[in-house]
């Protein structure tokens, strides 16, 4: 059910280093993403797949890992992603690309947790060291990196509490927790 993989879907930011993921499960994920929605069916995207250790070190490298964690530099060695999906934007194909980035990295996640893996959607990339270290072409915007593995944390979903307070944290057990509003927070009207 669509709604249960949802619930399943959150951000995973440690993962069981040593088990890999596949370059063909790094196509299938892609698949997911070419065969969704894009604005005005440009289809813009393109992507860089990494499986092996050594591209997933030079990836890892360029990433900044959960803002709200202050004390938390990213997972530690052993608990790294085993795979990354860079998302490229092709800018002889469209110039603004709206939301499509968004759209093919939901699929990818939830392609991704329906095989039994996790995944974290980061925007903190330093853009320069990763196009630099794999010779990206100027007319490829960097848009996202997907960092993806077999999850190695639990992840809870709970309400926001009466403070209004929507970071995530950690407990002393390593559990993510994740305040999410609730529908009477977000919803403004029904007609």
């Amino acid at each position: 059910m669509i709604a249960d993989l949802v619930r399943k879907n959150r951000s995973c930011r440690r993962f069981y280093q040593n088990h890999p993921v596949t370059n063909e499960t790094l196509m299938d994920l892609v698949n997911l993403a070419r065969l969704s929605a894009s604005a005005a069916n440009l289809q813009p995207l393109c992507y860089i797949l990494s499986s092996t250790p050594p591209n997933n070190e030079k990836i890892f490298s360029c990433l900044g890992w959960a803002a709200y964690l202050k004390d938390w530099p990213g997972p530690k060695e052993g608990e790294r992603p085993s795979a990354y999906i860079v998302i490229l934007g092709n800018t002889t194909k469209a110039k603004d690309f709206g939301c499509d980035q968004g759209i093919a990295a939901q699929s990818i996640l939830l392609g991704a947790r329906e095989a039994g893996l996790a995944g974290c959607m980061i925007g903190s990339v330093s853009q320069e060291s990763l196009r630099d270290l794999f010779n990206i072409p100027a007319h490829l915007k960097i848009l996202l990196v997907i960092a993806l593995g077999k999850p190695k944390e639990q992840v809870v979903i709970e309400e926001v509490g009466a403070e209004g307070d929507i970071r995530y944290w950690r407990d002393e057990q390593g559990v993510h927790h994740v305040p999410k509003r609730t529908l009477a927070d977000i919803i403004i009207a029904t007609y």
